[in-house]
């Protein structure tokens, strides 16, 4: 028996999704931008899943731009905002230290460019103070990035309020949502944001394939360039296969999500609380509210993350130690780290990320089998740090 716990690395495609994405790689072959029939059956697939989208987030279809993923969307939301503005002399970025890569890096990349960039601060439950940003921001900000969830520890954000903030100084908001869509609800228009990012691989569709939510009347430079797509603001044919996925992973979400998040919240409290009760020396990591229903970040004190996940997965367990696009490097996470946790907290914490599928059978398997495996590893460690006689 295997139990995947990782879903805010990847989730697993939805059986429906799958059949979707064959028939239209099968039947809707045509380049929508063709007149011909061809064409115009795989425009209005692309049309249905628009729609389908702007549902889920309470959009207008208009405002939707497709994209390859996540990191796409988030370079397309800082670089096209930062540069559009760039001529009235705004070239001051900001966003949080607990940022995703695609954002921080983008960031960096910038700052090399000549960009002045600021890091907001976040306190110890891993959540921005609105006045960080009130005491940083001026006239000459261009952009605030904040996501709207945190993909290690689950902490959602003041994203309403941080906007309102950007916006008396002139500045475009934009939250990376791609945690929080399909798991609660998410109405840009309730954010009061300009511009959001999603994925969806996160939420049971194919990898290959995201949305930046442009507002209406966004000032947005296209960060790629060639043909008319996507209302001249992304070129490039439309992965129309993985679009048709989204957009019907997308109704699926809107139908299911408040009975499915609390079925899934419930099962994350239930795991959460057993291994604090059987594991010695366990903690949660973050504010448990405001939260996703899914994720939930621990602390094992005496246990490396990596040796644990080793051997739950030697279980048939599958967890994370953060990010998966982290994953290979030998840092402790940034996001504990700016959370202000000593060092062994940031290089002894796992995530469970749980999501479709998931059973409580499997949550009554884990509690069983974890509580063995992490005396089995702090024993070790104990033989290991005798002296030698």
């Amino acid at each position: 028996m295997r139990t995947y716990l990782d879903h805010n690395a990847t989730t697993p495609v939805d059986p429906v999704v799958a059949d979707a994405v064959a028939a239209t790689l099968r039947d809707d072959f045509g380049n929508p931008s063709s007149v011909h029939q061809f064409g115009q059956r795989a425009k209005t697939a692309l049309d249905d899943a628009r729609s389908a989208v702007a549902g889920l987030i309470g959009a207008e279809p208009s405002e939707v731009v497709f994209t390859s993923g996540g990191t796409e969307a988030d370079n397309f939301a800082i670089r096209g905002a930062a540069e559009a503005v760039e001529p009235t002399g705004r070239r001051h970025i900001i966003a949080s230290a607990i940022e995703h890569e695609a954002v921080l890096n983008t960031l960096k990349a910038l700052a090399r460019r000549g960009w002045k960039t600021t890091i907001l601060p976040v306190d110890a439950t891993g959540l921005v103070d609105p006045d960080a940003l009130r005491r940083r921001i001026g006239s000459d900000v261009a952009v605030v990035s904040v996501m709207h969830a945190n993909n290690e520890i689950g902490t959602i954000q003041p994203v309403a309020e941080l906007a309102r903030i950007a916006h008396e100084h002139g500045a475009i908001f934009h939250t990376d949502a791609v945690q929080s869509v399909a798991k609660i609800a998410v109405d840009i228009r309730a954010l009061e944001v300009d511009l959001l990012s999603l994925s969806g691989h996160k939420f049971n569709a194919p990898k290959g394939v995201g949305v930046l939510w442009i507002r209406r009347g966004t000032r947005m430079n296209a960060i790629l360039t060639g043909g008319r797509h996507e209302r001249n603001r992304r070129a490039g044919t439309e992965n129309v296969p993985g679009i048709v996925g989204l957009g019907v992973a997308a109704r699926r979400a809107r139908d299911k999500m408040p009975q499915e998040g609390e079925r899934v919240a419930a099962l994350r409290d239930r795991l959460e609380e057993g291994v604090l009760d059987r594991v010695q020396g366990t903690v949660v990591n973050g504010a448990r509210e405001p939260r996703v229903p899914n994720t939930t970040n621990i602390s094992f004190d005496a246990i490396e993350a990596e040796s644990l996940l080793i051997a739950l997965d030697l279980e048939g367990i599958a967890v994370s130690t953060g990010s998966a696009c982290s994953s290979g490097t030998l840092e402790p996470s940034h996001v504990l780290r700016a959370m202000g946790l000593p060092a062994h907290r940031t290089q002894n914490s796992i995530r469970f990320s749980l999501g479709l599928g998931n059973s409580g059978e499997e949550i009554d398997r884990v509690l069983d089998v974890l509580p063995r495996v992490a005396e089995k590893l702090r024993s070790l460690s104990r033989a290991g740090a005798r002296p030698r006689a």
